[in-house]
Parts: C-alpha cells; sequence; structure tokens
C-alpha cells in the first residue's frame, strides 16, 4: 500500500514527482469508485427481493379498495358506469389493465380510459409510499429468508458502509476536476509545450491534489474504503445464520429497510409535528456521525440534532424509541468537534445501561462516578474528560467546582420535577455550567400539567413564564406552539411501522372463596393496599394465581419469554413460590443496580421460555426487557405511566414478536374501581404527554391524587360490602 501521507509530504511539481501524484490520485479514486459499486451491488440484491414484495403488498392494499374511489380522485368527473358494467370492482383491477384493454370495453372511450388509468396510478403511488414490509420471523418463507440474507451484508457492513459511500462521492467530485487539470504536469515534454496559464493550472492543480491525498490519508479514507468493500464482497450469510442475526439485531434491519423502500414514517410525525421555522433548522445542521458505531433511524437523527440546535430541552419520546441512542448521538456530535467534558445524570437502576450503550453505540469514553471511588473517578473525567456517568443521589456529593461542560444529559429527567428537592438543585447548579442541556423522559408530566412546565422552567425560564393554564384552555394548538422550542415528543405509532402488534388484554377473574374472604378483612381494615393485594393473600385458592399459571403454562408450550410485574414485594414472593425455579428475580428497588442488569441479563440469554419477575416501579424504568413477548401485570396501577413504562420496557424498538399484555383483575372489586376511575385519567395522558398537546379540559382535570383516589375506592367499597358493626 502507498504511503498517501510521506509521499504527499514531499514538494511535487512536475515530471516523475507529478506523476506518482497522479497514479496515487487514480489509485484512490479507483478504490471510491469500487466502493460506490460494492455498495450499489448489495443494495440491488435487496431491492431484487424487495420490490416485488412491495409491489405485491401494495397489490392487495389496491385490491381492497372499491372502484368507486376513482371518482375520488377525479372529483367526480369520471364515469365509472361502463367500467363497473364490465365487472371492474377495485381500483387494483383497473390499475392491472392496460389502456388499450380498457378501450375495448363498450362505453369506454380513449379519453376515460386515461381518466381511469392516470387515477388509479395517483392512488397505486399513495399506497406505495404506505405499505411497509414486516419480517415475521415465527413464520418465515423463501422471500423474507432471501430478504433478510440480502440485508444482512449491509447491516454487517455497518453505519461505515454510508460513511465510505458519502465520503466516496465527495472524494470522486473533489479530486476528478484536479486529475484533469494536473495531467500536463506529468510530463516536463507536454509542459514545455503547454501555455502560461495552462502551465499555472496544471501546477495550482498538482498542489491541491497533494492537499487532498494528504486529507485523506489523515481521515484514514483509504482503508476505510478498502475494509467496506472487503465487507460487502463477503460471501452471503446462511440462511439460518441471518435469521439468527435479525433476532439480535431487528431494529438495524429495519432501519436499513424504511431507508431503501421509502417507507419511513411521516416526516411531520418524526419531527414531532413542530413549527416549520424550528423544522427547518434542525434540518440544517448536518449531524457528524464518525464518532458513532451505529446507524440511526430518521427520527433519532432529528432528535439529536434538535438537542444540538435548541441548545436546552426536554425530549420526551415514547418509551422504546431510542431516547439514549439519540443523546450519545448529539454528544458524540460534539466530541467530534473537538469538545471533551460529558456529564450524563441518571438513576442508579441505569446507570449500568447507560455505561454499557455509550461504549457500544460510540467512541466515546464512559467513566461511571458512583459508589465508594466516585471522588476519584470524577477527579479522572475532571483532568482526562469523556462522558461522566453519576446519578441523582451521587451528584449532590461531588464537588461544585466549574467544569466546562458541553452537554448535560438527565435521563428520567421527571426525576426532577420538583425545583425544591436537593437532587433538582444538584442538577440546576450543573445546567448553569452547560453549553447544551438535555432532558429525557417518556413521562414529561404524570398528574398535573405543572410539572411538565417545572421541567421546561428549569431549562428556559423565560419559555415557562409563557406557557401557563391558560394555553391550556386556549387549546392544543397554543400549547405546542408555546412548548415547541424546548420540547419534542415522538410516538411508536407514528414512526415505527415496523413494530410488532402489542395486544391488551383484561383477564377479569371472579373471587374464590378465599379471596373473597381476604378480600372483606381488607376492606374492612381500611386499608388500601391491602385491598390491592388482597386477591393473593390465600395462593392455594387464587382466582388470579390459577389465572397466571395458565398464561404461563401458554406461553411455555410456545417457547415464550414473561415478564410478570406487581407493585408489590409480597405479591412477587407468592408468585415466585407458585411458580418454582423456573422464575428468575424478583427485581425490586432494594437490589443493587448491577444485580438487576445481571437478572435481566440471564432471562434474556437463554433460549426459550422463561420468566422474570419485578417490582413495576423498578424494573419499568430503564431496563429493557425486550426478549419479552408476554407481559403480565398483576393488579391494575394507580398511575397509568406505570403501567406504560413497564410495557414499553418490552414493547420496544427492536422487538420482533407481537406482545402480549394480559392485566389481571378481580371483578367486583377494588380493581374494578381502580379502572373505571383511571379511565378518563388515562384519557387525558394520552392527550397531554403521548400526544405533545393539550386538551380541551383545564390542566387540573388531570390531577387525581393517589390519597384522594384511595380514600374514594374505600370509602365505597366499605358501602358496597357494608361496613364492620
Amino acid at each position: 500500500m502507498t504511503d498517501t501521507g510521506a509521499r504527499t509530504a514531499r514538494p511535487a511539481t512536475t515530471g516523475r514527482a507529478a506523476r506518482e501524484l497522479l497514479a496515487e490520485a487514480e489509485a484512490l479514486l479507483g478504490r471510491a469508485r469500487a466502493v460506490r459499486e460494492d455498495h450499489a451491488r448489495a443494495v440491488d440484491a435487496v431491492r431484487a427481493v424487495l420490490d416485488p414484495l412491495l409491489a405485491s403488498l401494495a397489490g392487495r392494499e389496491l385490491a381492497a379498495i372499491p372502484v368507486a374511489r376513482l371518482k375520488d380522485v377525479t372529483e367526480g368527473r369520471l364515469r365509472l358506469g361502463a367500467l363497473e358494467q364490465a365487472g371492474f370492482t377495485t381500483v387494483g383491477q383497473v390499475h392491472g389493465t392496460a389502456r388499450y384493454e380498457l378501450r375495448l370495453i363498450p362505453g369506454v372511450g380513449a379519453h376515460t380510459a386515461d381518466q381511469a388509468l392516470a387515477a388509479a396510478g395517483q392512488i397505486a403511488d399513495a399506497v406505495r409510499e404506505t405499505v411497509s414490509v414486516r419480517i415475521d420471523m415465527d413464520t418465515p418463507d423463501d422471500t423474507t429468508t432471501a430478504l433478510v440474507i440480502a440485508l444482512h451484508r449491509l447491516v454487517e457492513a455497518g453505519p461505515d458502509a454510508r460513511r465510505a459511500v458519502e465520503a466516496a462521492g465527495r472524494l470522486a467530485e473533489r479530486l476528478d476536476p484536479l486529475v484533469t487539470a494536473a495531467a500536463p504536469a506529468g510530463s516536463r515534454l507536454r509542459m514545455l509545450f503547454t501555455g502560461r496559464e495552462a502551465r499555472t493550472r496544471a501546477l495550482d492543480a498538482v498542489a491541491a491534489l497533494g492537499a487532498a491525498l494528504k486529507e485523506a490519508a489523515d481521515q484514514e479514507l483509504p482503508m476505510l474504503f478498502g475494509q467496506v468493500s472487503v465487507d460487502l464482497l463477503r460471501a452471503p450469510e446462511s440462511a439460518p445464520g441471518a435469521w439468527v442475526d435479525f433476532e439480535l439485531r431487528s431494529a438495524e434491519y429495519y432501519s436499513l429497510l424504511a431507508e431503501l423502500s421509502g417507507s419511513g414514517p411521516d416526516r411531520d410525525a418524526a419531527e414531532g409535528f413542530l413549527p416549520a421555522g424550528i423544522a427547518d433548522r434542525v434540518r440544517a445542521l448536518r449531524l457528524d456521525d464518525s464518532r458513532l458505531r451505529v446507524s440511526l433511524r430518521g427520527y433519532q437523527s432529528f432528535g439529536a440534532r434538535f438537542a444540538l440546535a435548541q441548545k436546552r430541552v426536554v425530549i420526551g419520546d415514547e418509551m422504546g424509541l431510542g431516547k439514549t441512542v439519540q443523546a450519545i448521538a448529539a454528544l458524540a456530535h460534539l466530541a467530534a468537534r473537538g469538545e471533551s467534558h460529558f456529564l450524563v445524570v441518571c438513576p442508579a437502576s441505569v446507570l449500568i445501561n447507560w455505561s454499557r450503550e455509550v461504549r457500544a453505540r460510540s467512541t466515546l469514553r464512559a467513566l461511571p462516578v458512583h459508589g465508594a471511588e466516585r471522588l476519584e473517578a470524577y477527579a479522572e473525567w475532571r483532568t482526562g474528560g469523556g462522558v461522566a456517568l453519576t446519578t441523582f443521589d451521587a451528584l449532590r456529593t461531588l464537588p461544585e467546582e466549574h467544569v466546562p461542560l458541553a452537554m448535560l444529559v438527565v435521563d428520567e429527567a421527571h426525576f426532577v420535577k420538583n425545583p425544591a428537592t436537593r437532587r433538582a438543585q444538584a442538577v440546576a447548579v450543573r445546567a448553569e455550567h452547560a453549553d447544551h442541556v438535555l432532558f429525557l423522559t417518556g413521562t414529561p408530566m404524570e398528574n398535573r400539567v405543572e410539572e411538565f412546565r417545572s421541567l421546561v422552567r428549569q431549562l428556559r425560564p423565560d419559555l415557562a413564564d409563557v406557557v401557563s393554564s391558560t394555553h391550556g384552555a386556549a387549546g392544543s394548538q397554543a400549547f405546542r406552539r408555546a412548548v415547541a422550542p424546548a420540547y419534542l415528543r415522538r410516538n411508536q405509532v407514528d414512526v415505527l411501522a415496523e413494530l410488532p402488534a402489542l395486544v391488551h388484554v383484561d383477564e377479569w377473574e371472579e373471587f374464590s372463596a378465599g379471596d373473597l374472604k381476604a378480600y372483606r378483612e381488607a376492606v374492612a381494615s381500611g386499608q388500601f393496599m391491602r385491598m390491592r393485594r388482597a386477591a393473593y393473600a390465600d395462593p392455594a385458592a387464587s382466582a388470579k394465581l390459577e389465572r397466571l399459571r395458565e398464561l404461563i403454562d401458554e406461553a411455555r408450550d410456545n417457547g415464550l419469554k414473561v415478564v410478570v410485574f406487581s407493585y408489590f414485594r409480597e405479591v412477587l414472593a407468592t408468585v415466585g413460590e407458585a411458580l418454582g425455579p423456573e422464575a428468575y428475580g424478583p427485581i425490586s428497588g432494594s437490589l443493587p443496580a448491577a444485580r438487576r442488569q445481571e437478572l435481566v441479563d440471564a432471562f434474556s440469554a437463554g433460549d426459550g421460555h422463561a420468566v422474570l419477575l419485578s417490582q413495576i416501579q423498578a424494573g419499568g424504568t430503564g431496563l429493557n426487557m425486550q426478549a419479552a413477548s408476554v407481559v403480565i401485570l398483576c393488579e391494575p396501577q394507580i398511575k397509568p405511566t406505570l403501567e406504560h413504562q413497564a410495557v414499553a420496557r418490552a414493547h420496544r424498538m427492536g422487538q420482533v414478536r407481537t406482545v402480549q399484555v394480559h392485566r389481571l383483575l378481580a371483578a367486583d372489586s377494588v380493581d374494578q374501581r381502580l379502572v373505571e376511575l383511571l379511565a378518563r385519567k388515562d384519557r387525558l395522558f394520552d392527550a397531554y404527554a403521548r400526544r405533545s398537546d393539550l386538551a380541551e379540559a383545564a390542566p387540573d382535570a388531570v390531577d387525581v391524587s393517589d390519597g384522594e383516589l384511595a380514600r374514594r375506592i374505600v370509602e365505597e367499597e366499605q358501602q358496597r360490602l357494608g361496613r364492620p358493626e
């Protein structure tokens, strides 16, 4: 391999030196052309399978659209009587018929045939933009297997493939004219017979060529082109190997699939329905991903750029959309631009996950600043830089000296919604010295809109002062405009078309005699929490426990992994005793973060069926349980957000199977009262948080305090069952 850097370090004017320089440029251009051709062939191999598959899906859609819809496209001008009489009932039939065949139908002239085909074509184009391929690994066929194998080559090449292709394009655009202009300098004799202006252009081109080759060598482009070509020219993976890789990295496969099929999410949805001015500003920022090790989805790239462009923001994406990787992408961009110090503050339960993610998804240095040696780790970070990872509690014990922060990331930022707490104050001190501040939370508010305002106030006091309860009264659009500079939220349904179905099933059970006895005693005691767990007080007679066993037996028969959530440790202990050694856990708030992660890893690693038990407060925050495709909730929760978070641990990007959610409920009990009373609260939560909107109702309508709810239910149940004498 020629040492381009050493070669271009000496002056090159004309003759031999210029010829060698031109030869190096031609060789590098050859590598650049080769990597682009290799990538194009790999893409063509995917399209050879994908395009017919998309056409088939679009054909099915068109076959279900009544032919009368053609009138909608032509605003009623198209006469369909002759077509309908000839047996045309769907748009698909018209679209699949040649013009001359339509004209043979009595009563269909050239104008009608052209109108009908044009209208059908418009509908077909619209349908093609909406269809997307879902790969079902439980029922693979030859076509999807071929698609997975073709995609595997590009996935294996990784994000370097895209970087190499883009760099090769830029390099060719730069070098091609320089090589042409510098060509006369390769021969002294030719230069003697070249005019002064052409000679000057040739010498200038030689100098520019030397600088361009040195820059390419500094960026290690020759090595990048060579390695990516090797990756793209590997023999195709075997079908079993490709399917195994798909299960492990399905998000990357679907990311490529969306890119190649053009079936990504609606742009407005992917950009959180931001006003045009802000969205344009974010799009204009070019994300430097040279220090990333993963490819980003389009909406993820937009989220990272939003954080960079707007500087102090909340990303409130729904659980499972990759808020962590968006934050890492923003950090990597700043690091690539020369910044050195970054700080991530998060709950202890996700500290290990953050450390893993930073190392796996970027080239950034991750330094946990936690535990007994946190001060030493902090000193090391202060001196050497990197991404310091600490917890809310540990942050308060660290020196408050001024360390210039390129970015502060606060994960599960709703933990600092109350500015009067010490954790919020500690975060505020660091935020004052940070150029960028990024709050991450899937639940920016739980019971009150004021909590959301509190988060924004810590980032943009000026904006928080503008946002008030009057925006709720004024309608959702007013609120959206008010918070847009600092708030971005996207939902799974809007941006992950490939995410498998989420099936909710409420499992209503009748109390057994033993259940009813325990429940009546709990009601008589007036203890709300005792009422909530009474259905498990007598394990031998528990109707809920029996149904839980049945669900797990069914999952075992189908080789599915199950996560069982409960608010109560006592309930999990009862479930654990009933299931025996097959159950991992339970994960609880008192369990060290490292042990929690170990349990999740063990649960995820094994093939086939497994059961993981977890307190919903501990397992519903931060831990990824996407190996599970069955979620069992032992009882309904007071806060809808707890259930949303817990389910999202399994139903998130990377999940490859339908997720079944079974909520165990006892009829005529505290469960039923909770479900009824919280139904409205859940709908309002959706209206406020999930769509980044305010409902028409006043903000206070969302507030149902836990204590008030408990008192109301206890009183109603005592009245229904009769107060004790």
